[in-house]
């Protein structure tokens, strides 16, 4: 791996101390392994604050395609720019990288802290990921040309050795980066704490590479202005790493507007529940459609999204839940999605049902729907009914496993519930294509329907009308409808909205539909036959009449749009 040295040439024009051989405490063969092996380490450092920012970009901001894109794009820009840069630093080669790693570890580290930070308190957090993505790529830019002329003081070779001993200890070090903060960063520290860590491992390796092996190279005053600079530094992310949690706390509390009483981050996704039994008092006290004994209405939020607020899932659910078991028998139910059990809640509610089949990705989220006293209490225990059974699973891997064992085709279902997540997610539009409706098509019954929660049908319309055409393709009949609800308002982006439906004359209950269907939830309901909104013989009592169903249907375009495909997915947050 390691060339045979090569002389100088004469009378070549170099920076002073690229002609000077470097005084090290070690052998030079040994020495050159260290340069390799803090390549290899700061590698591993800039691939994990790649990922940091793509993984937590996409978790506040939401379509992970589009941040990577950003992130990436950007980076890679900056790190040309910073290779340029680097050039006007290798006359002082040491004393340079030892500044660029102690910045690097101060940014990269506190990254993910100060993007969570932005969203938290300003409600936004792309301009601070365009910039962390500049400023990160600058500084992992500059260190190559850096690197390399560290190396060829060491003991000199040819530039395409170097250059490939550099490249494949820089590698090796992405690869195993890119390795640990998936399956050990992540799961084991958390985002703010394993880029905190990350950054200390960062300053470390930059510091005993220029303060021991170059340290003979150094005047006096520069190496005490290292040292100066990598304490503060070290100081400043230990300090980083002890307030982790409470600044995470704090954090919480200024996106969810009270402090989560259940807050977890599971192998899928992180999952907190505010108001409900338990919540503080007198926070949101007065909005009058909280449970006894809460200060606030409930609220499930899945990766920052609202999911759930008690004060309005009802007539969310009912909808969903009602046009479909009209028009047929609904013995037999498929729910996909719905862990928190409140489709579930509703299906119950009508007499002939004897099966509900749920299959939920996260089985955290059932858990909590069936411990947790304020979901549990809001979903009637539907978890603990002998009917339903939970089944832990991705939807689309589970649609295409059904049949395949046995080789028949298998038991259909009456009716089919797709109560995922907002089809502008990134991670969710596989939920919502061609082929995931083919496979949920093979289900149904002969006179089975199948209903899809779409998003909002006016603030996002492409979207709406793009689920609709991709049921169409796969040979179902459908129709739209939506139901009055409230413009999305929270920073995070969700896909349902968290107010009070308003009746008539003001108070919460089934209303007029709102003239410009601004603030609706829409859904399409589809089946192998003309579907139509009506009411099953044995429906429950509900907040959404017929009428308003009726009221809220949509007229459908006389050409729909081409459908979305896991090869072509065309939805867009």
């Amino acid at each position: 791996m390691i060339d045979p040295s090569e002389p100088l040439v004469a009378g070549a024009l170099r920076p002073p101390e690229t002609l000077t051989p470097a005084r090290l405490p070690v052998p030079s063969g040994l020495g050159r392994l260290l340069v390799l092996a803090a390549v290899f380490v700061c590698a591993a450092c800039g691939l994990v604050y790649e990922l940091e920012l793509v993984a937590l970009a996409s978790y506040l901001i939401g379509d992970s395609v589009t941040q990577a894109s950003v992130v990436l794009s950007f980076m890679v820009f900056a790190m040309g720019i910073g290779a340029l840069l680097a050039k006007r630093l290798r006359c002082r080669a040491a004393v340079g990288f030892g500044v660029v790693e102690a910045v690097l570890a101060l940014v990269g580290g506190g990254s993910a802290m100060a993007l969570y930070a932005c969203f938290a308190w300003f409600g936004q957090s792309r301009i601070a990921l365009v910039a962390f993505s500049l400023g990160i790529g600058v500084l992992i830019g500059a260190e190559i040309p850096l690197l390399m002329t560290l190396i060829q003081r060491v003991r000199r070779q040819d530039a395409g050795g170097a250059v490939a001993d550099l490249f494949a200890a820089d590698y090796v070090g992405a690869l195993v980066g890119g390795l640990a903060f998936p399956f050990l960063l992540l799961p084991c520290l958390g985002q703010l704490t394993g880029a905190l860590v990350t950054g200390a491992v960062n300053l470390l390796a930059g510091a005993a590479l220029v303060l021991w092996l170059f340290g003979r190279d150094l005047t006096t005053r520069a190496r005490w202005a290292l040292v100066g600079l990598n304490a503060l530094v070290l100081a400043l992310l230990l300090a980083g790493i002890a307030l982790a949690g409470p600044f995470e706390q704090a954090a919480r509390r200024a996106v969810y507007g009270a402090q989560a009483r259940v807050a977890e981050q599971t192998g899928v996704q992180e999952v907190v529940l505010t108001g409900g039994p338990g919540a503080p008092h007198g926070v949101g006290a007065g909005s009058g459609r909280g449970r006894k004994g809460s200060g606030r209405p409930l609220e499930l939020f899945l990766d920052g999204r609202l999911k759930v607020s008690s004060e309005n899932e009802q007539v969310y659910h009912q909808a969903l839940v009602g046009p479909a078991m009209a028009g047929g028998p609904h013995t037999r139910v498929l729910v996909l999605g719905g862990g928190d059990g409140l489709a579930v809640r509703e299906l119950l509610r009508y007499r002939t049902v004897r099966s509900v089949t749920v299959v939920e990705i996260d089985p955290e989220v059932v858990r909590l729907a069936r411990t947790d006293p304020g979901l549990s209490a809001l979903n009637r225990h539907a978890f603990a009914d002998p009917r339903v059974r939970a089944v832990t699973g991705d939807a689309f891997d589970w649609l295409r496993r059904q049949g395949r064992s046995s080789g028949r085709r298998p038991a259909p279902y009456d009716v089919i519930v797709s109560d995922l997540p907002d089809p502008g997610i990134t991670a969710s539009t596989k939920l919502y294509s061609q082929e995931f409706y083919g496979l949920t098509a093979r289900m149904l019954a002969d006179g089975g329907r199948l209903v899809v929660h779409a998003g909002p049908p006016r603030a996002r319309a492409s979207t709406f009308w793009t689920v609709l055409a991709t049921l169409r393709s796969v040979g179902l009949d459908t129709l739209p409808y939506r139901v009055p609800g409230r413009r999305p308002d929270f920073s995070g982006g969700p896909d349902r909205a968290v107010a009070p439906v308003p009746g008539p004359d003001g108070a919460g209950g089934s209303a007029a539909l709102p003239s410009d269907g601004a603030g609706c939830w829409g859904f399409v309901l589809a089946g192998r036959r003309p579907p139509r909104l009506a009411v099953a013989p044995d429906a429950p009592s509900t907040l959404v009449p017929l009428s308003a169903l009726r009221a809220g249907r949509l007229p459908e375009p006389h050409r729909s749009g081409p459908p979305s495909t896991l090869m072509h997915p065309r939805y867009a947050q």
